[in-house]
């Protein structure tokens, strides 16, 4: 369920937010008994007005319910699994392609000017993003050394979704830079 299980660490605290509440206001933390209890033995002055929100807690226990009732982690790691699948075959068809990772629905795709010098391309990266946006496909970009479009669709998206996507992603690349 977590990013941090495929890297082979095991962090002391985690914290979460607004996924936990399926857009309800929500927020916890993850940690050892042994570090909750220095907390709790320290009692450093904290103070949050909507702590313990009995509202907020039985949102955060039907979101958990949902997860496990309906699947949805081996759904993500499924659904997932084809459309990094299916954005490897784009990437075989489309040179501005340097890099397609990630896991279950999270996803990423990095635009380069040439795949040796993995030189980052903001334009296309940003014109691509715009065509989708176009075909009512919202698509994030992120800037940091590389350019790269992110994807982070909702749990229910679905397998026939990723065919969507798919095919519309691949459009407007083909537009874009005339591959």
């Amino acid at each position: 369920m977590w990013v941090y299980e495929t890297q082979g660490v095991i962090p002391d605290i985690v914290t979460i937010g607004k996924p936990m509440g399926n857009g309800h206001p929500i927020a916890g933390v993850i940690t050892t008994r042994e570090i909750a209890e220095k907390y709790r033995l320290n009692r450093p002055e904290y103070f949050n007005t909507y702590g313990g929100n009995p509202v907020s807690m039985a949102v955060g226990l039907a979101v958990l319910d949902v997860i496990k009732n309906e699947g949805l982690i081996q759904h993500a790691r499924t659904t997932g699994d084809m459309f990094i699948q299916e954005l490897r075959l784009l990437k075989e068809r489309h040179s501005c392609i340097g890099d397609v990772r990630g896991f279950g629905l999270f996803l990423g795709i990095e635009f380069v000017k040439c795949r040796d010098s993995r030189e980052p391309d903001e334009s296309t990266a940003v014109s691509v993003k715009k065509e989708m946006y176009r075909n009512r496909i919202i698509v994030s970009t992120e800037a940091d050394t590389t350019i790269s479009s992110r994807l982070n669709p909702p749990m229910s998206f679905d397998q026939d979704n990723v065919a969507h996507f798919i095919k519309q992603f691949d459009r407007a690349i083909s537009l874009i830079t005339g591959q």
